[in-house]
């Protein structure tokens, strides 16, 4: 990476906003001949690396594979950098080091930056810190592992402070010094955290041309640990039976005899045949089940579908949403990370058991939110807002205001609770219902949306054909069909709670009395802590939920376990009383 600063030469362009001076996009035929002059006219005649020519232009081989940058103050060329995309056949470091000279490996995942040059009139940090974080950005967004990059000597603070590390190796070409620098691609990004205040104000003032984001986007972490045990090839499915997935809240009892059968039965058919391209028969079960019209209800493969596809198509960056805190991770991701919204947060405090305070709920209303989100029963707290309490707030909220109630639990607070024909009828409420975790379908993912007509109108226009597999419709609509047989489930699940509840207080822990499927505990401060435990746990076969990351002020000695039947929960038990007492790690 060589990074010189020197006279500027205008490019055609069009101008840039007044608050977005910066524009950073990908090098156009025309810009590279500006570039190839400028080349020329710093490394020939400033610097001496090269020797001049008679065309005033200086180019390599590399052109033809590399990629440039070039980023534009208010249309006029700034500077530029170029990328040597990983899997090329030759880099830059290859005229002056063999292979097996080099200190690092020469693979699929090497990237080299080089070229790195900011010009005269616009020479500063930001306009040099953009084109590398472009650059990185770029790498990250193509897969690269890893980057290389020669680092003129008089400059060398520079690259040493975006991450890039020495190897001991100089080259002299022509009167320059360079010295090799190597790095990964995580080390730079953890690196990248130590100019968050720099990023911040090169992101309001960029246009960014790139094909991918300025933020790396961050992945939504959920629950599945569990995985590494069977494989994520699924080579060892026969130890499903022997490791506890309580990190996540999956039923802990089979679908209804009838949805096992059915599919059993025509599986093969149900594998290889397309499904109803609008779920209508689906959508039909629904609405009869849940009292509504068919006009109410949009099906989706499970709720994540339904989160990601909605929200992103109502909100904008200059939206505001409010959440609980803490409350099912998702939203917030989606919210802050995905959309790129501003999002509060009501605090449910441990004091007050993580009751949602209804008083406070209102008065936030009067913020105009564009969308409240209410997860009933709440995750990770399993605390449950009566319906009979809830629905007389919810009707006094502002029509601008839309209101989505999570209800992927409800079932297991008692039948009559859900909203869903209090959403169909109303101008602003959407309820969310997920069929995983009550009908013991988490691995078919069907889930669907009930709310007026009008609100669903044009979600249905992006909503895709065949958006529920075929064995997920059918699952769900048999499980619909018996529902004697769920009652029944979620009546044990009450019973079998408390009996964990009973244990794990029996341990010291604080456990929180919750309505679903899964308890939150506060560790004792004597024994270990969350992350402790876990590692603990997983060396045991059991997977439990560190539950530090779901809310802000939750604390590093939480965890979140899913009631399991009787004879597992017993095991679970007798791990964790095992794990508590253990000396050391």
């Amino acid at each position: 990476m060589k990074t010189e600063f020197f006279g500027s030469r205008r490019l055609t362009a069009a101008p840039a906003s007044h608050t977005t001076p910066f524009v950073l996009e990908t090098a156009t035929v025309e810009d590279r001949i500006a570039i190839y002059r400028a080349r020329h006219e710093v490394y020939a005649r400033e610097l001496g690396q090269h020797a001049a020519n008679g065309a005033g232009r200086l180019r390599d081989p590399l052109d033809d594979d590399n990629v440039y940058l070039v980023a534009r103050v208010d249309g006029e060329l700034g500077g530029f950098v170029s990328i040597t995309p990983a899997g090329r056949p030759a880099y830059s470091i290859d005229k002056y080091f063999t292979r097996a000279a080099l200190p690092f490996e020469v693979d699929d995942g090497l990237c080299e930056v080089r070229l790195l040059t900011v010009l005269k009139a616009h020479r500063g940090r930001e306009l040099a810190m953009l084109l590398m974080y472009g650059a990185l950005r770029w790498i990250e967004a193509h897969g690269g592992k890893y980057i290389a990059a020669l680092g003129r000597r008089e400059v060398l603070d520079l690259y040493l402070k975006v991450g890039l590390q020495p190897t001991g190796r100089r080259i002299e070409s022509g009167a320059v010094t360079y010295e090799l620098l190597h790095a990964t691609v995580v080390a730079l990004r953890e690196q990248a955290g130590q100019f968050g205040g720099l990023l911040e104000r090169l992101e309001e003032r960029t246009d960014w041309r790139l094909p991918f984001s300025f933020r790396k986007p961050a992945a939504c972490f959920h629950g599945g640990a569990f995985f590494a045990a069977i494989g994520e090839t699924f080579d060892h499915l026969e130890r499903a039976g022997s490791i506890i997935n309580a990190d996540v809240l999956d039923a802990w009892f089979p679908p209804a005899p009838g949805v096992v059968a059915a599919l059993r039965e025509h599986l093969p058919w149900l594998l290889r045949t397309s499904p109803p391209t609008a779920c209508g028969g689906l959508i039909e079960t629904i609405a009869a089940a849940r009292g509504v019209q068919p006009e109410n209800i949009l099906p989706g493969a499970g709720s994540s579908d339904l989160i990601f596809r909605t929200l992103r198509h109502w909100l904008t960056p200059r939206s505001h949403a409010l959440i609980l805190d803490p409350t099912y991770g998702e939203y917030a991701h989606v919210l802050e990370r995905v959309v790129g919204c501003t999002v509060d947060r009501l605090t449910l405090r441990r004091g007050e058991g993580y009751s949602v305070d209804l008083a406070r709920l209102e008065a936030a209303f009067t913020d105009n939110y564009d969308l409240v989100v209410l997860v009933n029963p709440n995750s990770p707290t399993g605390r449950h807002i009566p319906r009979r309490e809830l629905e007389p707030v919810l009707r006094r909220v502002p029509q601008r205001t839309r209101v989505w109630v999570d209800e992927t639990y409800i079932e297991y607070a008692g039948p009559g609770e859900s909203l869903e024909s209090f959403a169909a009828r109303s101008e602003n409420i959407v309820v969310c219902k997920s069929m995983s975790k009550v009908y013991a379908l988490s691995g078919a993912r069907a889930a669907y949306l009930c709310a007026g007509p009008h609100q669903l109108e044009a979600l249905r226009s992006i909503t895709p054909p065949w958006v529920v597999s075929l064995p997920a419709q059918v699952g769900a609509v048999r499980a619909l069909q018996n529902p004697e047989y769920y009652h029944g489930r979620w009546t044990e699940t009450a019973g079998l709670r408390e009996e964990l509840a009973s244990g794990l207080a029996g341990l010291g822990w604080d456990v929180l009395p919750g309505i679903a499927n899964f308890l939150l505990c506060h560790l004792p401060d004597d024994g270990p802590d969350a992350a402790t435990l876990v590692r603990r746990c997983r060396e045991r076969d059991l997977f439990v939920r560190d539950a530090a990351l779901m809310g802000a002020d939750i604390g590093g000695r939480t965890v979140r376990i899913a009631v399991k039947n009787r004879e597992t929960n017993e095991r679970i038990l007798r791990i964790l009383s095992g794990v508590m007492s253990a000396e050391g790690d």
